[in-house]
């Protein structure tokens, strides 16, 4: 017997199923590391803006690509529902994929940098209408230079935008309020923009 749509697990659904098969060859390639999944919220035909993430952290326990941690997390959504920016028009990803279980990544050395820039590439693959990332952290920066460099038709084809961002979590969002306050504005200047060039209009 085939095997039916309610027997698929949610992070293998059709419109994630590409990515999420991509998560499970990198796990095949580093046994003993964790790669998380990205949330079926999101969706690789829909997809306009990636926000890349300096994973400096710990995995989410909930085994998904998330922004470093719930306080992260949180500041991205509302970040996100303020600009009617659907979920389905963004996907997460990791500047370096892999963690060690239980352990932070700390901050991402140039050879783990390196190490991320074939699977970025791969990932957006899977995404091909996205026309955008967000660099959230230093090494997702650094990561976005180093893919621009590159020779791959992907980024002249789709005019790929490269938008510096800050970090979301830990330390780099320790500030006053008023701080804080400044540099999501900021964020949400680099989201909107990239809406605009996708043709997205908000979503509420």
């Amino acid at each position: 017997m085939g095997v039916t749509s309610a027997s698929v697990e949610p992070e293998f659904a059709a419109h994630i199923a590409p990515v999420n098969q991509h998560v499970e060859f990198l796990r095949k390639l580093r046994p003993g590391f964790e790669v998380p999944y990205v949330d079926p919220i999101h969706s690789v035909d829909e997809c306009r803006i990636v926000s890349l993430f300096s994973n400096t952290g710990e995995a989410d326990p909930r085994g998904y690509v998330w922004a470093g941690d719930d306080a992260a997390a949180t500041r991205l959504l509302g970040l996100q529902y303020q600009l009617g920016l659907r979920p389905e028009w963004i996907m997460p990803w990791n500047a370096y994929p892999w963690f060690t279980p239980g352990e932070a990544n700390g901050k991402l050395t140039p050879e783990q940098l390196h190490a991320g820039l074939k699977p970025l590439l791969a990932f957006l693959k899977t995404v091909p209408r996205a026309s955008a990332i967000v660099a959230h952290g230093t090494e997702a920066n650094r990561l976005a230079q180093m893919l621009l460099k590159t020779d791959n038709p992907l980024i002249w084809r789709r005019g790929l935008k490269v938008y510096k961002a800050r970090s979301l979590h830990g330390r780099a969002f320790a500030g006053s309020k008023e701080r804080q306050t400044e540099w999501l504005i900021d964020m949400g200047r680099a989201y909107a923009d990239a809406m605009a060039r996708a043709g997205l209009k908000s979503g509420r």
